[in-house]
């Protein structure tokens, strides 16, 4: 039985929470003051950001069975639903248990997510903005968000707008070149798909090309939703939710921000759609919606009414009623980047000066002032306004009244699969299509956008429903795709147009000035001044590649997208009848800094590809050998003076563009020639797509032999790594640190590993994430793999059963590990005898690192054993800060009495003590101990054992490095350890730094250093 909510204050348990003690006092604070109808009216307001930010946080369940406050039952059906991998259903039902058990596992719930919300960004941004939410809050939160009631005078106008917004809003209309009708009409409801859109916005300043940018940012911002930084938002959540910055105010403006092609606008139409049909935010009782390209149209000064009559004139006089009720309000304004006229948040004259002021719907201004009026709440204030953007007008907004901001990030997982099955009405051909795209990385990889989407459903679809197409021609580079998507237009409608050559040409060259300069939007000016007819554009053609638009002031024509421009513009390189300096003008487009010719190049080397040329060259004609000769001289020319000069971010940015050159080709003669025996490849701290994994793919499997493949912290992922996959095993050495490959990136090496032809010696697999749930896979690879001598997988969380699965592995015979790294890996003694039996059977390891975890006395005991056994041939063995103390010390003299290959022993950051190190000095005197390095700093040793350790090692003419700092030796060890220094010949550096040696006895270890030469120590 749940306990009943009431206005009373539970108390909160002190163990928790006490105030003098919580560094977030203000969070406790509120949440003390809280009463538990508040509380549960906190929990619904946050209930869907909290269910993004708790999930998978397994310890959440777990520490409410321990309270009590969730059933043994509850808690197992929780922990079933997330073992499933299903982490949001998880959260859910989380949630609902809770509340449903009443206000003690609310407050419990509450309590916990202060105590644990380090490392849970989400979880943190929620709980610093409870102090902020002000005292009217959950006055504000009680008031339910249902349909507000319209004035009875109102009711016919508002049945009457929804209507004609849901006539204009039900269909969506699709370009197509593949049949006689120029466009396709579909339901909005049976063709939208689904995006992901995210309650934050990148950078707004935008210093790449807009693709390359978003591709990298998309890698990135996936990389950081992994960490659990970003927050999902749903469009009826842009208004009046836990997202808004301007809590419990009147009205809110959302800005939404996206790439060219993302899906604005149809977002836009979706949400207009959904209030018409009810669906969402029965709040507002009128919906607005313009477009900035029509407001373009305007050229003189106008108020709001007459603003809203001219595209919904049956509101007549009644628009002053709504005047009355402007919360009620939403206006939409779709496409900031289109807008004509500059609008300057910044700018105080808006605020003092009258002629650029405009708080009256009826007030004639210009246009920017009513759109600013309206963002600012000056102008109706109360109503709520929705603006959407690309990347490069968003710093617009910079200084405005935002209380919402908002990215589209496109496609995610299986919403590009959903596009896919909306596109082709054909299921079994729309499976084919989205098969090929899944299976080629570079296509794949462009699904997030859906106007790439778009052109694949073009470009591919004929190879799946055409008879007469070779399904081995369907394209693997984004050249071969853009080339088929020209064919297919220059199929449907070439024969409409004479010189088709001579046009696309022109029309090329004026694509390349664009790009050039930056300019997707070309005037009748610009058409005469390439010599092209402006009438052209009208036939069926050339509407198909440049787009007329004549609802802006003048006429313009854009390209479809902006790829599509700089294909026509790669392609005029090669219609062109004289080439003349083609290899400066790349050379000139390669040294941009501002990426805006990196696709650009990336389709003139494609096109030098006669996969890419010979469907268009079908229509247009040969294409110039002498081009194509000049443009493979380039790459060869860039790519061979690239590898020399990678050693810097930008060299290394560089030399990726130019495997980029190197793929799109498709020339594998020049890829051998120019990178086949090239020996090491360094893309460290560059991030990495799945498309540059696979590009780094094709080029690796032109390669002999790689000896050095360095991808720290690239953080390609498992998706990266999976691209990379086919490659692999012929790298000899392989660095993958910080890469958050996971469990599933290591079963996919493991392939790698048990490949016959493997030539990894060397795989660093330092933080990525691991778990026991890849040891078997490991291991399984341990066990028959030749080749890999060297293995870090140090600051993963293997564990003991992940270690206890590795060490089977280690006991066979054919296993050739000579070095294995497992720090800090949430190792304890439970592993110790698993690892203490491979190190007797094993005879190829010799170098062991378990530091960092917490083997204990007991663990250390039963790796003794193992060191003791004449058949160990371990020779480095670190320990450091294992929680050892001098209990184990005994043993380990024991063992380094016996033992005959130990010569670097690190038993750092313990704390063995005097009594420890005086047994170990006992076993350090006998002539058989062979050490050179022993590492015993921070184990709170005194003068006490200065003597016995200094006796011990003067004699042991192996020692060459020792460590002793941070311990507590004073003056009084002076004279034993210059006896030490003195007579350790052998000894080339000590260490003891971080002791309590006054100055003088600083002075006269210090001057030991000039005793002989090499000699280092270090005070």
């Amino acid at each position: 039985m749940a306990e009943g909510f009431n206005s009373g204050v539970y108390p909160i348990s002190s163990k928790r929470l006490t105030l003098d003690n919580d560094p977030n006092s203000k969070i406790t604070e509120f949440l003390t003051n809280c009463k538990d109808d508040q509380l549960l009216l906190l929990t619904k307001f946050y209930r869907d950001r909290l269910e993004q930010a708790i999930e998978g946080v397994a310890r959440l369940c777990l520490m409410f069975a321990a309270c009590d406050h969730i059933g043994v039952k509850e808690s197992h059906k929780v922990k079933e639903i997330a073992d499933s991998g299903n982490l949001a259903d998880c959260s859910k039902l989380l949630l609902n248990l809770v509340i449903e058990k009443g206000p003690r596992a609310l407050r419990v719930m509450w309590e916990s997510f202060v105590e644990m919300h380090r490392g849970l960004p989400k979880l943190e941004k929620i709980l610093r903005e409870l102090p902020t939410l002000g005292p009217d809050a959950f006055v504000h939160m009680n008031i339910p968000q249902g349909l507000s009631e319209v004035p009875s005078n109102l009711k016919d106008l508002q049945q009457k707008h929804k209507e004609t917004l849901r006539v204009q809003t039900e269909t969506l209309r699709v370009n197509t070149i593949l049949i006689k009708e120029k466009v396709k009409i579909f339901q909005l409801v049976g063709r939208y798909a689904e995006l992901t859109v995210i309650s934050t916005v990148r950078d707004r300043t935008l210093v790449e090309h807009e693709l390359l940018a978003r591709g990298r940012d998309h890698e990135e911002w996936r990389e950081k939703d992994l960490r659990k930084e970003l927050e999902k938002i749903r469009t009826d959540q842009l208004f009046q939710s836990s997202f808004s910055q301007r809590k419990f105010k009147s009205g809110n403006s959302a800005a939404v921000s996206g790439v060219p092609g993302i899906g604005k606008t149809t977002m836009v139409q979706k949400i207009v759609y959904d209030w018409a049909t009810g669906k969402i935010y029965p709040h507002f009782q009128f919906v607005f919606n313009f477009k900035f390209r029509d407001l373009n149209t305007i050229n003189s000064r106008i108020n709001l009414r007459n603003l809203i009559l001219d595209q919904y004139p049956y509101f007549g006089n009644i628009l002053g009623e709504l005047w009355k009720n402007p919360e009620a309000l939403l206006f939409i304004f779709d496409g900031l980047d289109e807008f004509k006229d500059s609008i300057d948040f910044a700018d105080n004259r808006r605020n003092t000066e009258p002629q650029y002021m405009c708080t009256d719907p009826e007030c004639w201004c210009e246009v920017s002032d009513i759109v600013y009026s309206l963002i600012q709440h000056k102008l109706l204030p109360g109503c709520s306004v929705l603006v959407t953007s690309r990347p490069t007008a968003l710093h617009l907004l910079e200084k405005a009244d935002i209380s919402v901001w908002a990215e589209i990030l496109g496609f995610v997982g299986d919403e590009r699969k959903g596009y896919f099955n909306k596109f082709f009405e054909d299921q079994t051909v729309a499976a084919a299509v989205f098969k090929h795209v899944e299976e080629n990385e570079i296509l794949y990889t462009m699904c997030y956008n859906p106007s790439y989407c778009w052109i694949l459903g073009l470009s591919l679809g004929p190879f799946f429903t055409q008879r007469d197409r070779k399904r081995q021609q369907v394209p693997k580079t984004i050249t071969q795709l853009y080339s088929y998507y020209i064919y297919n237009i220059l199929k449907n409608h070439g024969r409409e147009i004479e010189n088709l050559r001579d046009v696309l040409l022109k029309l090329g060259e004026m694509a390349h000035t664009g790009v050039s300069e930056k300019k997707i939007v070309f005037r009748d000016g610009d058409l005469i001044k390439y010599k092209l007819e402006p009438s052209q554009f009208l036939s069926g053609f050339l509407v198909e590649l440049l787009e007329k638009d004549e609802s802006a002031q003048s006429v313009v024509y854009t390209f479809p997208h902006l790829t599509i421009q700089e294909f026509a513009a790669a392609l005029s390189q090669f219609l062109t009848p004289d080439p003349g300096e083609i290899g400066k003008l790349l050379s000139e487009a390669h040294s941009e800094e501002d990426g805006r010719f990196e696709i650009f190049l990336r389709f003139v080397a494609g096109l030098s590809s006669p996969q890419s040329a010979r469907p268009l060259e079908e229509f247009l004609g040969p294409f110039l050998h002498q081009t194509t000769c000049r443009v493979i001289d380039w790459v060869k020319e860039k790519v061979e003076g690239q590898i020399g000069d990678s050693q810097t971010g930008t060299g290394k940015r560089k030399l990726l563009n130019t495997f980029h050159y190197l793929f799109e080709s498709q020339n594998k003669a020049l890829a051998r020639n120019t990178v086949g025996s090239m020996e090491t490849l360094s893309f460290s701290g560059l991030r990495l797509t799945p498309i540059d994994c696979a590009v780094l793919s094709h080029v690796i499997g032109l390669c002999d032999t790689i000896k050095h493949l360095d991808l720290l912290e690239c953080y390609i992922q498992c998706e990266g790594l999976q691209r990379l996959g086919p490659v692999l095993h012929k790298c000899q050495e392989l660095s993958l640190y910080r890469n958050e490959v996971g469990d599933s990136g290591v079963k996919l090496l493991s392939a790698a590993l048990r490949n016959p032809e493997c030539k990894i010696q060397k795989l660093d697999l330092r933080v990525n994430g691991l778990t026991d749930s890849c040891a078997e896979d490991l291991a399984s690879a341990l066990r028959t793999n030749r080749s890999l001598i060297d293995l870090n997988l140090s600051h993963n969380k293997l564990g003991d059963s992940g270690v206890k699965l590795l060490s089977v592995a280690l006991r066979n015979p054919d296993c050739k590990i000579q070095k294995l790294h497992l720090q800090g890996n949430d190792l304890t003694d439970s592993c110790a005898e698993d690892l203490a039996s491979a190190l007797s059977t094993n005879r190829s390891l010799i170098d062991l690192n378990l530091g960092s975890n917490k083997l204990g006395d007991s663990g250390v005991k039963l790796l003794s054993v193992a060191l003791r056994n004449p058949d160990c041939k371990i020779q480095e063995l670190r320990l450091s800060r294992t929680a050892l103390t001098d209990s184990c010390a005994e043993d380990l003299a024991s063992a380094l009495r016996t033992n005959r290959s130990l010569i670097d022993l690190n038993l750092g950051n313990n704390k063995l003590g005097d009594s420890g190190v005086k047994l170990l000095s006992v076993a350090l005197r006998n002539p058989d101990c062979k050490i050179q390095e022993l590492r015993l700093y921070n184990n709170a040793l005194t003068d006490s054992c200065a003597e016995d350790l200094a006796s011990a090692l003067s004699t042991k003419q192996s020692l060459r490095i020792l460590y002793l700092g941070f311990n507590s030796f004073t003056d009084q060890s002076v004279p034993a350890l210059r006896r030490l220094i003195l007579t350790c010949r052998s000894l080339e550096v000590i260490w003891l730094q971080q002791n309590q040696f006054s100055p003088n006895g600083k002075r006269q270890l210090e001057s030991l250093r000039e005793s002989r030469p090499g000699l280092r120590v270090f005070v």
